[in-house]
């Protein structure tokens, strides 16, 4: 596999920070001056990238069975048809060039997913650092090959989708010869509940396709991209807004700037916390194991000559003289000189 791959210059996977993207998704709310706002508060929030959609309604949902058969799941609480939030949430494809630039301009990663061909071709023309494609476009074949044939690395996420889906989609990606890939574990429901984030599963990913692997998260707060930071995963991302309260699909669950801002700070502190695995004395509790280790203290004043007992000998901190350790080595012996009562014992008074 590859153990990591390079998103405009910056190292993703195993040894490197974990990559985080501020998902914007609809939030944008048919504004090009709101997505220029987003983008900046990523930016100062501390994503590496900041990630937007590329659909048109006409080439993602049939209107006719949608509008036929109802809402379910999560879309059940919209206001509006499906076809209406999918109308309004797309982001115009004349767009897609100025707010490219204006993330270059401010130094974060853009990128999208591409939810046809065309859009596949329109993000190839802006020549993007990487593709995304989400969950549930995991079982469209063909489009996952036309991705992974751009060559550039490619992020999957994998909610709702089965080991074997999972499996056919990790084929077609290395029949084109591509490695540099992540796999994401993901519940796809909006919010999803904490009980079926399944962290583990994200992990077993990673064992399974020996590939790297991350979590696209739905759930509230910073408990699961933390979770999956510290169980290996190199990439988060996480829906983001200016204001939850504000009226849209996406807005309610997605982190605003304030709570992303907390979650990419508790990342890189967690990052600095696991570190490399190695057991050892720390520089910055050196001080305190001095203070905190006994050692083998006179108990009494010893005169010189005399054995010495267990009754001479205390334990006590901190660690100045022979080490508790060695009590059966100075019991028994004799003292060369007369021994305060609380004197540090060393070899060279017995």
């Amino acid at each position: 596999m590859a153990k990591s791959f390079t998103i405009e210059g910056r190292q993703v996977g195993a040894d490197h920070p974990a990559y985080i993207i501020a998902e914007v998704g609809s939030n944008f709310d048919g504004s090009l001056e709101r997505a220029r706002k987003l983008v900046v508060l990523a930016k100062e929030c501390g994503a590496d990238a900041v990630k937007f959609q590329s659909f048109k309604p006409e080439k993602i949902i049939s209107r006719e069975n949608f509008d036929g058969s109802g809402k379910a799941s999560f879309q059940s609480k919209w206001s509006e048809s499906v076809w209406e939030v999918y109308a309004k949430a797309a982001f115009p494809r004349e767009w897609h060039q100025e707010v490219k630039h204006y993330c270059d301009e401010h130094a974060i990663t853009f990128f999208s997913a591409p939810y046809d061909a065309e859009a596949v071709t329109l993000l190839e023309e802006l020549e993007v650092a990487a593709h995304k494609i989400g969950s549930g476009d995991i079982s469209w074949l063909e489009h996952v090959e036309l991705v992974a044939n751009t060559g550039k690395p490619l992020i999957l996420s994998c909610g709702a989708a089965t080991v074997a889906e999972i499996d056919d989609a990790v084929r077609v990606i290395r029949r084109t010869g591509l490695e540099d890939f992540a796999l994401l574990q993901c519940v796809t429901n909006y919010p999803s509940p904490f009980e079926d984030a399944n962290l583990r599963a994200m992990a077993a990913l990673g064992q399974l396709f020996d590939c790297i692997v991350g979590y696209s998260d739905h759930t509230p707060g910073s408990v699961v991209p933390l979770g999956a930071v510290a169980l290996g995963g190199r990439i988060i991302e996480k829906h983001f807004t200016d204001d939850k309260s504000r009226k849209g699909p996406d807005h309610s669950f997605a982190m605003d700037s304030t709570e992303f801002a907390v979650m990419v700070r508790e990342i890189r502190n967690l990052e600095k916390a696991l570190g490399n695995g190695a057991k050892r004395v720390m520089p910055s509790e050196a001080e305190t194991q001095f203070l905190q280790r006994r050692s083998l203290i006179a108990a009494v004043d010893i005169p010189a000559g005399t054995v010495i007992g267990r009754e001479h000998v205390d334990v006590l901190r901190p660690q100045l003289g022979l080490l508790p350790k060695e009590i059966g080595a100075v019991l028994g012996r004799s003292a060369r000189r007369a021994i305060k009562k609380g004197e540090p014992l060393k070899w060279e008074m017995l």
